[in-house]
């Protein structure tokens, strides 16, 4: 049975790295020679109406199929010791499978109809996954994740039934004529609310953090390359007809606001997992910052890049809270440097990619995009938005650092650190890829260069950027540990930024208290009042008793009678009177 449990990991594995590899080489060789590829498969034709399943292959969707194929086999590899003590872990195997299958039907599917089938399995395969550890807090955070995941799914569905007003569901097809035509607006508003949903923007934030309860190797594979960018790659889609629309702006504004939120919150965090998703929260903000601003190319680069150090992060957190007996509180942490050294330099790696470090892999496109919206002529708000959430990835970062490497060691003293050695091979790949990935893509994505002209100042504002995002930080622990009791008499404020500006609670307590409380009191008031009286018992309960009226009387009883003809001749004589 053991044999055969490593067999089935083991095949995925390979299964998995052989297909990216192969997908790699189709994508670059589509992307050099300019070509797309339509395969069409006709699966029935009822008289004039043809079902046709249509899969589109070009560059795009072969590299991003690669990148989540190439994540999802090393996620396999290193579930296969970090869940080993898991008795259904074939279960487990088929499940990340079905989760890739649906993310591929998303990727490669120009038609509606067929991007549904994927979003809805990735929506129903991650409940799956929430839920997959049984207790009440997965499943409290499974419902929240599938309930708010199914928003987008309705916003698809009406997106399908208004397409029909174009003659077809194939996008591709329809380009020219969707520009043109004024319904158009109300299709792009449906997109973006799915897409919103599944990226989770203000106000559908709130399940990100919650689907933490998720295996840490889910983790990895759900935040780096496929649910969350489900959305974020549908918006890429659909960019010819999104970009001169007003709606964007108001995009722009939502996934900024979203980048600040995520920021702020994760420096209030002391769950390692949550910190990390909220760090994922803050990067899909910037990509629908970016892909609002009408740079499609440029947030499916970061798209790329960010899931290398994100998975690789994600792997991290989970070797780390695996060493530490299932802890994930930060402030237990500490010291991990001297005790499992690679890790820790994985680690560092993948955060350095993420700040945005010179020549790692998140700098290659996060200093593209801050240079490219320097270009343009947007206001300071937006500026703001832009800059403060990027020096806040640095602030949040280091503070994990600190708490994680620099810090004393807080944890008991029998806890016994090793590390795997399965574990860390599956890690080292996505460090390579962490440091080479984002130089290697932007050769092939942007084979000819991009003119930025800036002054020198504005040229080095991401620098300064991280530098102050790195001193703040500084002057945070500081006056945490100095000022701890002082700051206490704030803890409404902290509250208020820790609990994602009560999004958290406003989406899950704050929709259903009120329906809830309806729901109460016609439980009170008609199920258990005039309903039982009327209806149901009331009615069994009342024709019992006529029908023992009824009975009494078909007794014949002389006296009976006597008294129902006494009882008439009184009515009688007193209607007489009253008329």
């Amino acid at each position: 049975m053991i044999k055969l449990k490593l067999c089935i990991c083991l095949l995925s594995f390979v299964f998995m790295l052989l297909f990216s590899v192969f997908t790699l080489f189709m994508g670059v060789n589509l992307l050099f020679n300019s070509m797309t590829i339509f395969l069409e498969w006709e699966l029935i034709s009822i008289n004039s109406t043809s079902f046709v399943m249509t899969l589109l292959i070009d560059w795009m969707s072969m590299i991003f199929i690669s990148v989540v194929t190439l994540i999802s086999s090393m996620v396999i590899l290193y579930s296969k010791m970090y869940m080993s003590n898991e008795l259904n872990i074939n279960r487990f195997i088929y499940l990340i499978l079905l989760f890739v299958l649906s993310m591929v039907f998303v990727i490669m599917s120009p038609n509606l109809i067929s991007i549904l089938l994927g979003w809805d399995g990735l929506g129903l395969v991650s409940y799956c996954l929430v839920i997959y550890y049984q207790n009440s807090k997965s499943y409290n955070s499974g419902m929240l994740t599938v309930l708010m995941n199914r928003v987008g799914d309705v916003m698809i569905l009406m997106g399908i039934v208004w397409m029909l007003n174009f003659g077809g569901w194939n996008y591709i097809y329809l380009v020219d004529f969707m520009i043109s035509d004024n319904n158009i607006l109300i299709v792009s508003s449906l997109v973006i609310l799915a897409a919103m949903t599944k990226s989770a923007q203000i106000p559908f934030s709130s399940w990100l953090p919650a689907a933490m309860a998720a295996p840490t190797p889910i983790s990895a594979l759900v935040h780096s390359s496929t649910l969350v960018t489900a959305g974020v790659y549908l918006l890429i889609r659909f960019s010819f007809v999104l970009n001169s629309l007003f709606i964007m702006k108001i995009l722009l504004l939502i996934s900024g606001l979203t980048m600040l939120m995520a920021g702020i919150s994760a420096l209030m965090e002391y769950d390692l997992k949550k910190i990390i998703a909220l760090s994922t929260l803050s990067q899909l903000g910037l990509m629908m910052m970016i892909l609002s601003l009408g740079l499609s190319d440029l947030a499916f680069f970061h798209l790329l890049t960010h899931a290398f150090f994100k998975a690789l992060l994600f792997m991290c957190a989970g070797c780390m809270i695996h060493y530490m007996s299932d802890v994930q509180d930060i402030r237990n942490m500490g010291g991990l440097m001297k005790s499992s050294p690679l890790v820790s330099l994985m680690l560092n790696v993948s955060n350095l990619a993420l700040c945005g470090f010179p020549f790692m892999a998140g700098f290659y496109s996060k200093d593209l995009i801050l240079e490219m919206f320097l270009m343009m002529n947007f206001n300071l708000l937006v500026f703001l938005l832009f800059f403060v959430s990027t020096g806040l990835t640095v602030s949040y970062t280091l503070r994990l650092l600190y708490y994680s490497m620099f810090y004393d060691f807080s944890m008991y003293s029998n806890v016994s650190i090793s590390e795997d050695y399965i574990m860390l091979g599956s890690m080292m790949s996505l460090m390579i890829l962490s440091v080479v990935g984002g130089s290697s893509l932007s050769w092939f994505i942007f084979s000819s260069p991009s003119m930025i002209y800036l002054s020198f100042h504005m040229k080095m504002m991401v620098m300064y950027v991280i530098f102050l995002g790195g001193l703040f930080i500084y002057f945070i622990i500081k006056l945490v540990f100095k000022f701890h009791n002082y700051l206490i008499k704030f803890y409404k404020l902290v509250m208020f930024m820790n609990y994602m500006w009560f999004f958290s609670s406003l989406s899950v307590y704050g929709l259903n208290y009120t329906f809830m409380q309806i729901g109460f009191k016609s439980l009170k008031v008609l199920d258990f009042g005039w309903f039982e009286f009327g209806v149901g018992q009331g009615i069994y309960s009342n024709l019992k008793k006529f029908s023992l009226i009824n009975q009494i009387v078909q007794f014949n009883f002389l006296k009976l009678f006597l008294m129902i003809f006494v009882i008439y001749i009184l009515i009688s004589i007193f209607l007489m009177i009253l008329l």
